[in-house]
């Protein structure tokens, strides 16, 4: 399984559609402060679920809709895809090519899709349980959480291995909760 497409229109400060191709090599966005690494991150959480606004650096759901500018009107909606290259059946599926997409509308609406099918969050869920995928994967971290890591601030090495899922079922991990 290979992430090959990032799609971002409305979410943050992504006012425009954007599409970002993850193509062989791709392991790092990297950029000048202020470019949106941050708002990518956090549109990879938030279509893969992530139901803290403290996660997505907002006080409340509605915030991570594009606000607007001085010269351009705010959006409607955030709309985030993720999709997926599924040739080696990783996911429960037979398709072979999974797109994840998530949308909040402006009136509080929302709603997830799998391949373009409205489904629920808890199938989207299941399908990418066991495969290190999810909203709070160690498989997605900021730059802020690997300088945590470094200074080990907080115990934040611990708690990154205590939610990886080859050590939550383990004696050893429980014994240090």
């Amino acid at each position: 399984m290979q992430l090959t497409k990032l799609e971002i229109k409305g979410f943050k400060s992504f006012g425009d559609k954007i599409t970002i191709n993850f193509n062989d090599g791709v392991t790092a966005i990297v950029g000048p402060n202020g470019c949106g690494k941050s708002n990518v991150v956090d549109a990879i959480r938030w279509v893969l679920g992530e139901q803290s606004t403290k996660m997505l650096r907002s006080d409340k759901m509605e915030n991570i809709i594009f606000n607007g500018t001085k010269n351009r009107k705010p959006a409607n909606l955030a709309e985030v895809s993720l999709t997926f290259n599924n040739n080696n059946n990783i996911l429960p599926t037979e398709f072979s090519t999974v797109t994840v997409t998530r949308k909040l509308f402006r009136n509080g609406d929302s709603e997830y899709r799998l391949n373009d099918v409205k489904c629920r969050l808890k199938d989207i869920t299941d399908l990418f349980l066991d495969t290190g995928v999810g909203a709070d994967s160690y498989s997605i971290i900021e730059l802020k959480m690997i300088d945590e890591i470094i200074n080990n601030k907080d115990n934040s090495r611990r708690n990154l291995l205590r939610k990886h899922p080859v050590f939550q079922n383990t004696r050893c991990a429980k014994n240090r909760h």
